[in-house]
Parts: C-alpha cells; structure tokens; sequence
C-alpha cells in the first residue's frame, strides 16, 4: 500500500474506503506538525490542529478532485484549520513574549560557538514571530516545509508568480527584523 501516491490514497478516501485516511495521516502528520508549530510555537495546539486537519479532510473530501497535488490540497485545509483555531480563540498569531524562548545548549567541545549558533536561531524564531502571519506562513511554506512554489500558490489561491513575490518580499521583511534585532 505505500506504493500508492498520495493523490491514489485521498481519491480512495473520496470513494469511501476511509481506511486510507490512517496511511495519510502516519505520512504526514509529522510535516503538518512542524507547520502548526513554526506558526504558533506550542506543541499541545500543535497536536489538535494536526488532528483538526484530518478530521476536516474527512468531512470535505468530496472537495478534493485530485487535479492539483494533494500536499497543496492538505496545506490549504491546515491554513484554514490554522486561521480557524486563532479566529475561534481570538489570539493573535505573533504575540509571544521574548521571555518564552528557551535557551538550550547541547554539550559540545566549541561551547562558544554552540552559543552563537543558538542565539542567531533564538534572534530568527523571534524575529520569525514579528512577522504578519501570512508573511511567516509564506516563508514556513517554502523554506521550512520546502514546498514547491507551485503548490504554495494553489494553498493561497494565487499565482506562482505571486507566490515567488509574496516569499521574497516575506523574506526581506524578516532580514530586516533580523538585522534589527542583532543591533540589539
């Protein structure tokens, strides 16, 4: 059964045998995990809106064609999941205090270096969260989830072309946010 793509799987699932959302989730519940945390930096909500994204999966599978790939397909029920929870639970996306980031060094012969390194991916994670939340989810999108620009601009309903100027304008805002934040 892992030989069937993940469009086969979904238009299974369509058809009725349910059974093969299970084969979906263990493929890809780790990616929409990373997703929801690199949004909002909290693992329990992480977790529930991994299982949201599934459960409404289910409930709008006739909404799937298997046109497009369904890794976009599934990115765009997670953006909506996302903005869901947040809508639901008025929070804003990037209100996180800097004193909630944690410093944790790993035992190493270079400490000074091991330092730097987490202090610049500390400064990045911090400046990541001052971004707007379409600004971060663009970059999420592609940088950290490594999709294709084709398939962010499915997710955003847009077109490649704006996809790619979204990303690189999201990219700029955060180098700024960066730089500042390093002047510190």
């Amino acid at each position: 059964m892992q030989s069937l793509t993940d469009n086969a799987l979904m238009l299974k699932v369509k058809s009725g045998d349910l059974d093969k959302l299970g084969l979906l989730y263990e493929r890809h519940k780790k990616r929409l995990f990373g997703f929801f945390y690199n949004m909002n930096s909290n693992a329990s909500v992480s977790e529930d809106l991994v299982q949201n994204v599934f459960v409404r999966m289910l409930k709008y599978k006739h909404t799937f064609t298997g046109d497009g790939t369904f890794t976009a397909w599934m990115f765009k029920t997670a953006r909506n999941v996302n903005y869901d929870h947040y809508r639901k639970n008025k929070v804003a996306f990037h209100q996180k205090e800097v004193s909630e980031m944690e410093y944790k060094l790993q035992d190493s012969t270079d400490t000074e270096k091991g330092i730097i390194a987490k202090d610049k991916l500390s400064m990045l994670q911090q400046a990541m969260e001052y971004l707007a939340p379409e600004k971060r989810e663009i970059l999420v999108l592609s940088k950290l989830k490594e999709m294709k620009f084709s398939e962010i601009a499915e997710v955003l309903g847009c077109s490649e072309g704006n996809a790619k100027v979204k990303a690189h304008r999201a990219l700029k805002d955060l180098r700024t946010v960066f730089l500042q934040l390093e002047k510190r």
